[in-house]
């Protein structure tokens, strides 16, 4: 005998659709069908049942049966973890985040900024880590500064958005089902950097943001951002610790060359200043 189809509505957020279905993995699998790119990244999930007798949701046990027509949501269970922070090079992507012309003027320490992203981009191209370069409006704002060699850089994408996150950039992290974890510097720190580290943390990668390479145009917006991010679980981080914890030991094969790279040690670029 098939199984009989009963009518139920989910709740996401503020939306709502009618579905059918009886049981708890069909109904995730409709559910995550409806909402799965609204949530970002898929979780395990809760089904409860708004019951009008409590006038609030109730949780169901997993082998539960919808017989009659009902009101369900499904809540997703995020357990609280720590981050180790372990970058892999094999597993690690580096994004360079509009670093334009036209910010030369307006960002504060740019050319310690400047100096510490190029290093970054060579220390990439040493151990083979892929590049992702986007530029904010270069029509309007210039490409990438010179001193900042991207020739080797995986995409340079141009966007409107200010996340880093666009359809290209996403096209590319699904080409690289292997990477864990996205080392990230630019500007604005309050802006494009805060956007993008939130949108990739939302697609479950872990995210180093180089403290002494991103700034942006107020020394408070900089620092408020960083706090800001630090809290939300994002690593902030320095390029030289990035760089030595890629290579990880004296005895790699590309030792020598990053160590040539961080012998004169990196601008403070103001982050040792009050704001």
């Amino acid at each position: 005998m098939a199984e009989a189809q009963v009518p139920v509505l989910f709740c996401f957020s503020t939306f709502s659709r009618a579905s059918t279905g009886s049981g708890h993995e069909i109904l995730i699998q409709k559910f995550l069908a409806l909402y799965g790119g609204l949530i970002g990244v898929h979780r395990k999930f809760l089904i409860q049942l708004h019951s009008a007798e409590w006038g609030e949701y109730v949780d169901l046990p997993k082998g539960f049966v919808v017989h009659e027509r009902c009101k369900l949501r499904l809540v997703s269970l995020q357990v609280p973890m720590t981050s180790l922070g372990n970058l892999v090079a094999s597993s690690t992507v580096f994004f360079c985040c509009d670093m334009q012309e036209r910010f030369r003027p307006a960002i504060k320490y740019f050319g310690d900024i400047i100096s510490v992203g190029q290093r970054m981009l060579q220390g990439a191209h040493i151990l083979g880590i892929p590049v992702i370069v986007t530029e904010q409006y270069p029509k309007g704002l210039g490409s990438t500064v010179a001193e900042i060699d991207v020739t080797a850089a995986k995409m340079v994408v141009p966007k409107t958005k200010f996340s880093m996150v666009v359809p290209e950039v996403e096209d590319a992290l699904n080409e690289m089902p292997g990477v864990q974890s996205v080392v990230l510097f630019g500007v604005e720190t309050h802006v494009c950097i805060q956007q993008t580290a939130l949108d990739l943390i939302g697609r479950g990668l872990e995210v180093h943001i180089i403290a002494d390479a991103t700034s942006s145009r107020s020394m408070m917006d900089r620092m408020f951002a960083l706090e800001r991010l630090a809290r939300t679980g994002i690593i902030i981080t320095t390029s030289e610790a990035v760089l030595l914890q890629l290579v990880s030991d004296k005895d790699h094969p590309h030792f020598k060359e990053v160590q040539n790279l961080i012998k004169a040690s990196a601008p403070e670029s103001g982050l040792l200043s009050k704001v």
